[in-house]
């Protein structure tokens, strides 16, 4: 027997906001019951795990244990510009001048998210 991954839990300050804004970054609906000041709430993945965002009371403190990658189906460069946008803090630029790398960037609420080369980016680099 195994177990299957349910959902991603963030905890934050505002679920419904921080959803909002997960939402924008994914493309995908929150929950069709979630309302403003729900302590949680959830972004409908089209496949895989859901987003799960839970109010907790204390503040983010440090570097994220897990954060996830995103690859975007437009250029990494493109993605990176629509994520600052929305509310996206640019952390670290790890992007190489050989188009290698990556962007560390965090949601509103501090917590680190990486977006990687799309697939054409890869295609473009490819020797």
């Amino acid at each position: 027997m195994v177990s299957v991954v349910q959902n991603v839990a963030i905890d934050c300050v505002n679920a419904y906001e921080l959803a909002r804004f997960w939402s924008g970054v994914t493309g995908r609906p929150l929950h069709p019951e979630d309302e403003p000041g729900m302590a949680e709430t959830q972004v409908m993945m089209a496949e895989g795990p859901m987003l799960y965002f839970h109010q907790v009371p204390e503040p983010k403190k440090g570097k994220n244990r897990l954060h996830l990658c995103l690859r975007p189906e437009t250029s990494r460069e493109e993605e990176v510009e629509r994520l600052l946008a929305l509310g996206a803090t640019l952390v670290a630029d790890l992007r190489d001048p050989d188009g290698s790398g990556w962007a560390v960037l965090a949601d509103p609420e501090g917590n680190e998210f990486c977006v990687l080369r799309s697939e054409s980016d890869r295609a473009a680099t490819a020797s």
